[in-house]
């Protein structure tokens, strides 16, 4: 390989700006911050994503549990009713009781 590249074995662009990558409490706000940036503060983008999306019948008692302390579940709630979705814990409530949530709403 060429010498320019590597550097002791390691890559010359090894280093990824945090702020890219979304980690939670270094992302700068910006102006007509995209509706979803909330998600980079989710406790859930830090956790196994299978937590959240449990085999049918499994558990979701782990995933429900981290919601309960994320500061944005509310928003993550209100993305998944907005959005209709139909798998997963979202906002640290199960498709089924996000079912209910909205009938009750209607």
């Amino acid at each position: 390989m060429a010498g320019s590249e590597f550097r002791s074995g390691v890559p010359d662009n090894w280093f990824v700006d945090p702020v890219k990558l979304g980690v939670p409490g270094v992302r700068r706000p910006v102006d007509g911050e995209d509706p979803l940036s909330w998600q980079t503060d989710a406790l859930c983008a830090q956790t196994d994503p299978e937590a959240f999306f449990p085999e049918k019948g499994g558990s979701t008692r782990d995933a429900k549990r981290i919601c309960t302390s994320c500061e944005v579940r509310g928003k993550c709630l209100d993305y998944a009713l907005q959005n209709d979705e139909r798998f997963g814990i979202w906002g640290g409530l199960s498709e089924r009781e996000r079912r209910k949530l909205k009938r009750r709403a209607v």
